[in-house]
């Protein structure tokens, strides 16, 4: 059953079904992570409920945004979502797939791209029973190399890819990267507990970028169980606030 919940980001709501799949924190995350200038086009692919535009809308409200997802009842979601905050004509979503860009996105025309891609590459073990779960988890729809390849032929010349993923895909990423001269410029861990490893990995690369990594300091999520630290709740929007870049 669908449910409306409060973004805490420009008073923006969202619409989700729990029977499909709900945003979690590595698509707040990439929110944050991502940096739009006024006037820049960006793009959400994977987009699913369309979160991360909304989230960004309230953060750089000069930017204009487009939602790709795949599936057309989650699109359709999406798209009631931007109606309810009518944002509508700042966000558009549109339903296709990465592997074949649907017409109306031209070929490096995006100056951002953001994506919170399937982590899970496909192999033996028991996928979930829940097809909208699968896709939004595990590559059957699209591969790591997909969604990069998708992001250098959307990206202008100097365009920002930005992206959420599992540690363990590190070298991965940057293989499908380098071979899209995307270069990686910024990388961020974010980390559970301060002593323990990272779960997530926030990573920033640029089309036709020199070569150059910096890596910020990490991200440390709770200081206790059920505590977040202050710099997570500074992405929760629930202390400071972000305006657009100069």
């Amino acid at each position: 059953m669908e449910r409306i919940d409060e973004l805490q980001r420009g008073g923006y709501r969202l619409i989700q079904d729990p029977d499909k799949f709900c945003f979690g924190t590595d698509a707040v995350l990439l929110a944050d992570f991502a940096k739009a200038r006024r006037g820049e086009r960006v793009i959400d692919l994977c987009s699913g409920s369309g979160v991360v535009p909304l989230l960004m809308l309230a953060r750089y409200p000069g930017a204009r945004y487009t939602a790709l997802e795949i599936q057309p009842d989650i699109a359709a979601m999406a798209r009631r979502s931007m109606a309810l905050n009518q944002v509508q004509e700042r966000v558009q979503v549109i339903t296709g797939d990465l592997r074949s860009l649907p017409p109306q996105l031209r070929p490096h025309s995006f100056h951002v791209v953001t994506v919170n891609p399937p982590y899970m590459p496909v192999d033996g073990r028991r996928r979930s029973a829940n097809q909208a779960v699968q896709i939004a988890r595990s590559e059957v729809c699209c591969t790591l190399t997909d969604v990069v390849r998708a992001a250098a032929a959307l990206l202008t010349d100097k365009g920002r890819l930005y992206m959420v993923h599992r540690p363990q895909r590190l070298v991965d990423i940057f293989e499908a990267m380098l071979a899209c001269r995307i270069e990686p410029k910024r990388l961020q861990w974010v980390h559970p507990y301060a002593d323990k490893e990272p779960t997530q990995v926030l990573i920033e690369g640029v089309l036709g970028g020199g070569r150059e990594l910096r890596v910020t300091p990490p991200l440390i999520t709770y200081e206790a169980p059920g505590v977040y630290t202050k710099p997570m709740l500074e992405v929760y929007g629930q202390d400071g606030h972000h305006s657009d870049m100069s």
